[in-house]
Order: C-alpha cells, then sequence, then structure tokens
C-alpha cells in the first residue's frame, strides 16, 4: 500500500477517535450544564388571578419540582367575569406556544377545546365534564381533555336532604339556576325530584345575568321560602359575595356547592374542595409533560366531600342548628 493512503487512513481514524472522546465527554457533563427547553404552561381562567385555586395549583407543581419561573413557566389568560373573552385568549395561549392548558372551570374548558383539539388540556374543576362535552366518558376521555370532576349533580340529593335536616320545619325551597349552565337542566331535575321524595315544595328561580340577582330575591321572598338552595355554577360562585350579603340581610338560609361560599358567609355548604382539586391537577400536567396523553388519563372523581356549618352566620339569622347536623359536619365555623 502507498505511504500517502496509510498515512491518510491513519488520520481518518483518530479524528473519528477524538470526535466520539469529544461526545462522550459531552454526555458526562453534569445535568446543570445541558441546555433545557423551558416547558410553559397555560392557565385560562373565566375570573381574575391570583384565586386560591390558581394558588393552589402552583403549590402543586412546586411539590413535584415544576417551579414557575425556573424550569417552567406558567403563562396567565382571564377573563374578568367576561366568559365570551375566553375563546380569544385560549387562541392567545396556543400563540404564546404553551405545552398545554389548564383550564380552572367547564366553560373555560369548553373554550380551549373549541379552540384546539390537538394541544393537552386539563379542567381543574367541572361539575359534570360529559354532559359539558369536554370528554367522552370520566374513564376513557378519547381527545385532549381530562382532568376532574366536581361531581355536582351526583350530590344534589344530599343537598337537599341536609336542608331538611337543618332545617327540620321547612316546607319550601327557593331553587337558584343559572340557565346557560351545562348542567342547570339535570341539577333541577334532581333538586325537584329530591324535594318531592323528602315532602319539600321546591320553587325554581331562573337568574341568567347579575342585573336579575335582586328580581330573584324578591321573588324568594314573596314566596315565603324557608331556606334557598344556590344549584352549582361559576357564575354564582363569581358573585357570592353579593348573593350571600343580601340572603343574609333578607335572614334566608342557604346551601352552597363547596366551602368558598360558608368561607364568606354563606349558611352551609357540602361538595369537593376545588382549591384541593386545583392542586391534585398538578399530577396531570406532571403526567403529560412526561409523555402520557390526555386520552390515556381518566378524569378523576372526587372521594372526599365537605360539609361546612358556619354558625356565625346561624347566630345572625337566630338559628339552632341540630346537633344531630352539627355531628356531620367536616368544619363549623366559628
Amino acid at each position: 500500500m502507498a505511504p500517502d493512503c496509510t498515512r491518510r487512513r491513519f488520520l481518518q481514524g483518530s479524528v473519528a477517535l477524538v470526535s466520539l472522546g469529544l461526545l462522550a465527554g459531552c454526555s458526562q457533563l453534569p445535568a446543570r450544564q445541558r441546555p433545557f427547553r423551558k416547558r410553559r404552561i397555560g392557565y385560562l381562567v373565566p375570573d381574575v388571578v391570583p384565586t386560591d385555586s390558581s394558588r393552589a395549583f402552583v403549590e402543586g407543581m412546586a411539590a413535584l419540582g415544576y417551579v414557575d419561573g425556573e424550569n417552567v413557566e406558567i403563562v396567565y389568560r382571564w377573563a374578568a367575569g367576561q366568559e365570551d373573552r375566553l375563546p380569544s385568549l385560549a387562541a392567545e395561549l396556543i400563540q404564546a406556544r404553551v405545552d398545554l392548558i389548564v383550564a380552572s372551570s367547564a366553560v373555560a374548558g369548553r373554550a380551549a377545546k373549541d379552540t384546539t383539539d390537538s394541544l393537552p388540556i386539563v379542567v381543574t374543576a367541572s361539575n359534570d365534564p360529559v354532559a359539558a362535552g369536554l370528554v367522552a366518558s370520566l374513564a376513557h376521555p378519547g381527545g385532549n381533555v381530562t382532568g376532574l370532576s366536581l361531581a355536582n349533580p351526583a350530590l344534589i340529593g344530599k343537598r337537599v336532604q341536609l336542608v331538611k335536616e337543618t332545617l327540620p320545619h321547612s316546607s319550601r325551597v327557593a331553587a337558584l339556576v343559572y340557565p346557560s349552565g351545562a348542567t342547570a337542566q339535570q341539577d333541577w331535575d334532581e333538586t325537584n325530584a329530591a324535594g318531592q321524595r323528602l315532602g319539600l315544595q321546591v320553587i325554581r328561580r331562573d337568574v341568567p345575568s347579575p342585573d336579575e340577582l335582586d328580581a330573584a330575591f324578591s321573588a324568594i321572598t314573596a314566596a315565603t321560602a324557608d331556606a334557598l338552595l344556590v344549584l352549582p355554577n361559576m357564575f354564582f360562585a363569581r358573585n357570592r359575595q353579593r348573593l350571600i350579603r343580601v340572603a343574609t340581610e333578607l335572614r334566608v338560609p342557604t346551601m352552597f356547592e363547596s366551602r368558598l361560599f360558608t368561607n364568606d358567609g354563606g349558611l352551609v355548604s357540602y361538595g369537593a374542595d376545588p382549591v384541593h382539586l386545583a392542586r391534585r391537577a398538578a399530577t396531570y400536567v406532571d403526567k403529560i409533560l412526561k409523555g402520557t396523553p390526555p386520552a390515556e388519563l381518566p378524569v378523576e372523581q372526587p372521594t372526599k366531600f365537605d360539609f361546612v356549618i358556619n354558625q356565625k352566620t346561624a347566630q345572625a339569622l337566630g338559628l339552632t342548628i341540630p346537633q344531630s347536623v352539627l355531628q356531620q359536619a367536616t368544619e363549623v365555623i366559628q
């Protein structure tokens, strides 16, 4: 073989060995020196942030090792109570190249789902994800949406029962309904049926906008209702302080879906804690970021329900809560 050919092959072999050595050395660099892409998480809220739920979500993410501003970036979009803005806000998140969207309610999840059928979406709390059109079924979501359910339709009968136990001499109960809600008719049917079983007359009053709240309370007062059941919907959560204030002024006992209301002065509430669910939603985000498709993550149903009694409100209304009811409470606010 010619000397030039031998020298050429030797040089080629040396370059290859050096290249392999460099690659091996790169693979041994400490993890903190390797380049990484900060994951972006969109957070879509019908109201404003921060909320107790959004803070709980951030805490849940931090517990799993995701720190906002370090290895993840949470991009917030909030509608400030204007739900018609949610689709455009969801589009903004997609344009911001987020890796997934966290929606804080069914209406926010629906807006995100209508905007994208490919980007993963995690809904932190929905009354009924199937009825809202978010998933095909709880066990098999079947699309790009998953998350957690409040299971509110299944709890309606229990709430009516607790009203009767709290106010054993009651005979007439009013129910506030947000008629545009995905589960509005289902919730009403359950409420009315439960009332009939317990010998209660249930009076329905639709409240399609905040402007109708005063008229609704005037009708409730005229009907001499013994108590008020507020059926689950973010609309009432958004207007809860005004709602509770007027109910207290009119001395009407109230039953709500979650402790958000009793914390603000409602009489009693029974249901899952949306703040806890928001913290749990971080586990879904973690699994999706690690490669699990939303379609393979069943919607989580709550297993813990809070029955909260605001004793201070009871005293303001001149009510004595039966001891048998107090013993059922998971928390009594003094």
